[in-house]
């Protein structure tokens, strides 16, 4: 049994039915009621018939509506019992940790319904009520994987034991591997030149004059800001602390008072006018309008020519791959050879399916150790021209300990994380009170919660 089936935490309430990730149609009614205690935590059964209710709606349900139920809530009994340990541990979470999740998950719940205002219109609640419903779900939860990280943040495995689980394995059960592709790249970033920049600086000014004369900062981000982020929001970023953010934008943000724009100011992603909305502690809150500077033409054709040249000096063997990435390629991730890291597993291996679909339609003609010829891209808002490698592809095969050492150790520390997780809730469950009510006691649970 997986590691994520004990620790199924869906933040979900009823103030947010309707979102698809989140929600529940609102003509289903809860009939409400204590159902189980764990430690002082209680349990209702609207918690249950809620995620029910959601799974329903995404076809996400296999059996009979009893069993799927009785499934959900001894998950939730194992979510009660974190929890009940986080707050005997006495993990703290503080208001600002607390704002500043809610912040985030507000960003994205605005970002589903398009605007706060069909968000609002939806619930038939204001944005206020809606935080305030969630304000104790969202500190529970947080206490509760802070719990959970606990009890695994030891966990390390050992050659031998990667190489003992893998001979357990029986024939059926070792895995499959798909097809896998390394892909490395050189990026040329065309120079940006002073009038280009100019032109963006001027229209940054004419935006903090028209601020001044009493247009909205909020009306001009949507109207006129390329960070495709924020701008929907009306460029507001959200609660951060220092650190978060470039060191140019919060040199400048912090100085801030609220209502306060900032001169106009350069970092690495383009030029910034900056509004305080609100100081909260160690943390702030902004406005922005991001205008990014557009490559000439010009310039995006010689860093064309300059990749062309490249492609050439490695085709003719007068330089190597790795030798023309660090020599010509502007990217940031040069330091890994020039390859792409697949930030789902943290190696250099994809699946077809995880490739951008416009990198793969390049990649896909390619032949092992082939290179392409330059193609224009915009990373970002910014335009560049790459060159894509072709250095593996592998055949689908059955996982051997050669090849795919590194998903046969990640599932192996699976494995033992999950026994730690298993040898943790056989032993709090024996101390910690349990109290299960009405016609969930009929349940067949994998756990023995109730107690002779």
């Amino acid at each position: 049994m997986k590691i994520q089936r004990f620790f199924l935490i869906l933040i979900a309430v009823t103030t947010l039915s309707g979102l698809p990730e989140y929600g529940w149609s609102q003509n289903d009614s809860v009939v409400d009621g204590i159902v189980a205690v764990v430690g002082g935590n209680v349990l209702l059964r609207s918690d249950v018939e809620n995620q029910y209710i959601q799974l329903r709606s995404q076809g996400s349900i296999a059996g009979t509506a009893p069993k799927v139920k009785c499934g959900i809530f001894e998950n939730l009994l194992l979510q009660k019992l974190l929890l009940h340990q986080g707050q005997v541990d006495s993990i703290k979470v503080t208001d600002t940790q607390v704002e500043l999740e809610m912040d985030r998950r507000m960003r994205y719940f605005i970002s589903q319904a398009g605007t706060p205002e069909r968000l609002e219109e939806h619930f038939g609640k204001s944005l206020l009520e809606i935080k305030n419903e969630l304000r104790d779900v969202i500190k529970e939860t947080m206490i509760t994987e802070q719990e959970q990280q606990k009890i695994t943040k030891d966990a390390a495995i050992t050659p031998a034991e990667v190489k003992a689980f893998f001979r357990k394995l029986p024939k059926d059960s070792i895995p499959l591997i798909n097809s896998e592709l390394e892909i490395g790249m050189i990026v040329k970033q065309p120079e940006i030149g002073d009038a280009e920049k100019q032109v963006v600086k001027d229209k940054l000014k004419g935006f903090r004059e028209r601020f001044a004369k009493g247009d909205d900062f909020s009306t001009l981000a949507v109207l006129y800001s390329e960070d495709p982020g924020s701008s929907k929001q009306g460029g507001e970023l959200g609660m951060f602390k220092r650190g978060e953010m470039r060191p140019e934008f919060e040199a400048a943000a912090f100085k801030l008072k609220p209502g306060e724009v900032s001169d106009i100011v350069e970092t690495e992603d383009g030029y910034h006018l900056i509004q305080m909305i609100e100081r909260r502690g160690e943390y702030i809150n902004v406005r922005h309008i991001l205008l990014q500077p557009k490559v000439s033409p010009v310039n995006l054709s010689k860093a064309k020519i300059l990749l062309d040249s490249v492609a050439n000096l490695i085709a003719k063997k007068k330089i190597t791959y790795e030798q023309a990435v660090a020599r010509f390629s502007d990217d940031p991730g040069k330091n890994s050879g020039g390859l792409m890291v697949n930030p789902v597993s943290g190696n250099s291996k994809f699946e077809a399916s995880q490739v951008d679909a416009k990198i793969f339609f390049v990649i896909d003609k390619l032949k092992v150790g082939d290179l392409s010829a330059p193609v224009p891209t915009t990373d970002r808002g910014k335009q560049d021209y790459r060159i894509y490698y072709l250095k593996s592809r592998s055949n689908p095969h059955k996982a051997n300990l050669e090849d795919d050492y590194a998903r046969i150790q990640e599932l192996a520390l699976e494995k033992k994380k999950a026994r730690m997780v298993d040898d943790w809730i056989t032993n709090k469950m024996k101390s910690t009170y349990v109290a299960i009510y009405g016609d969930y006691r009929n349940c067949t649970f994998q756990r023995k919660w109730i107690k002779n």
